[in-house]
């Protein structure tokens, strides 16, 4: 566990100290886009993000392999290579979109092919455990076709959920937090070695999330962009490969009997396995509510509109830090719910507790809604959004004025400066997601972000309106 934790944060340091840097350059070589009419962040943000976080990919698969514990995993495994090899062809085609702009299916083709390098070096599924019928082993075909669209899916739904400052990668933090857990018990707590590539990614993926996140929280300083966004979907997919079809459901010798019971009693043991496909449970959803709605209005399933879950939360109320608390919220309810349905499957405490934040998740999602209101005595105490609204006695300047407003820091009522989707992708499925942003927001005082990696923000003023809306 120390080699694992030292190789994650090695792995979040080298991320956060070079995310200021590629911040520097992404504003040197322009890779900064003018704002759109559809997003929801207020000033020029630069991109590539991504470019410190394959820094950090490759950092942590150095260190890893020259700790003695975790050496082995290289040793007896390509699937490293592999994934280092499949990580390289996506990060660079993200680099050239966040700079080109280029178009959807270049992307999807080279997603296809990122994929395709990975199962040429032995990245690939295997055999899958299907409840009532037992373990099934894949064709060579089959198990391609598999992978590679799993990896895609991954891709693309990660990319679809960056639509907020920080959403995508504490969404993709937890996931690979959760994972971790559960791939690091199937290693060490059953000694199967094939599960160790897989507990190394999940920590080498925990780190590149966690050391680019305080550069990527509202308000953001940097986007990833598509070189980030797609980059952590591969290794999130690689993870999911990596320990579903490689490792022999037989070998964890948990249940006796037939095949076909042993895999139907070992269901609880075996959910965890897609684990950071927990991810794509809320983009996924996000995704088919998004075609429904544009084609039953008779448009283009990848028209941009402000339909999407993260808009909603903006829209009923809540501020930008909100709305991304309370998506990181159901990730990690979905997550840490199933890892722990999978190791005690029979108490029902699980399931009332996971029923119990279900409720409080409801709550807090329909907070806005019913926002209460303190009494007289406590309005000194609390926060302006819980106090009564005063009536104003005539001067708009009246002292009373200020209880008609949230004034706190969550309470911009979305108006924060949203990532927008990594504020570049409007290209469909293959750009990920297809509709961020769409708020008019009012004039704010150059600087608003804070200091930055090179100073404040009133050095671009000029950029910032050469993309302002008209």
């Amino acid at each position: 566990m120390r080699d694992y934790l030292l190789t994650l944060c090695v792995t979040a340091a080298v991320t956060y100290l070079l995310t200021g840097p590629v911040r520097k350059f992404a504003i040197a070589t322009g890779a900064m886009p003018e704002i759109r009419a559809r997003d929801v962040h207020r000033e020029p943000t630069p991109r590539l993000g991504g470019i410190a976080m394959f820094f950090g990919l490759c950092a942590g698969l150095l260190v890893a392999d020259h700790l003695q514990n975790l050496n082995n995993v290289f040793e007896l495994s390509n699937e490293p290579r592999a994934l280092l090899s499949g990580a390289a062809l996506i990060w660079l085609i993200g680099v050239l979109d966040d700079k080109f702009e280029l178009d959807a299916l270049i992307k999807l083709g080279a997603q296809m092919i990122s994929a395709g390098v990975m199962v040429m070096q032995g990245l690939t599924i295997l055999w899958l455990p299907i409840p009532g019928v037992g373990t099934v082993a894949l064709t060579q075909w089959q198990g391609t076709l598999l992978t590679v669209a799993l990896v895609v899916l991954t891709i693309n739904a990660v990319n679809f959920v960056d639509g907020l400052d920080g959403l995508a990668a504490g969404m993709v933090c937890i996931a690979a937090a959760a994972f971790f857990l559960y791939a690091y018990r199937i290693w060490f707590g059953y000694t199967i070695e094939a599960a160790a590539p897989a507990t190394l990614f999940a920590a080498i993926l925990m780190g590149m999330c966690l050391g680019f996140l305080p550069h990527n929280m509202h308000p953001a300083r940097i986007f990833m962009g598509d070189s980030g966004s797609m980059l952590i979907g591969l290794i999130l997919a690689a993870s999911a490969i990596s320990i579903t079809g490689q490792v022999d459901p037989d070998a964890l010798k948990i249940f006796a009997g037939s095949t076909k019971a042993a895999t139907h009693a070992a269901l609880p043991v075996f959910i965890p396995l897609v684990l950071p496909l927990t991810v794509i449970a809320i983009p996924m959803a996000d995704l088919v509510l998004a075609i429904v709605r544009r084609t039953w209005k008779g448009q283009s399933p990848f028209a941009a509109d402000r339909g999407h879950l993260h808009h909603r939360l903006l829209e009923i109320g809540h501020s930008h830090s909100r709305a991304v608390l309370i998506m990181y919220f159901w990730s990690a309810l979905i997550a840490f719910g199933t890892l722990a349905y999978s190791v005690h499957s029979t108490s029902m405490w699980i399931v009332l507790v996971v029923v119990l934040l279900s409720a409080v998740g409801l709550v807090l999602l329909l907070l806005p809604r019913f926002t209460p209101r303190a009494p007289r005595w406590a309005e000194a105490v609390v926060p302006p959004r819980y106090r009564r609204r005063a009536v104003r006695g005539g001067a708009a300047g009246s002292a009373d004025a200020p209880l008609d407003h949230e004034s706190d820091d969550e309470g911009d009522g979305g108006n924060g400066g949203a990532n927008g989707g990594d504020d570049e992708h409007a290209h469909g499925l293959a750009d990920g997601t297809d509709a961020e942003g769409g708020r008019e927001h009012e004039a704010v005082p150059a600087g608003v972000n804070g200091a930055t990696a090179i100073g404040h923000r009133s050095r671009f003023t000029g950029r910032s309106k050469a993309g302002a809306r008209g």
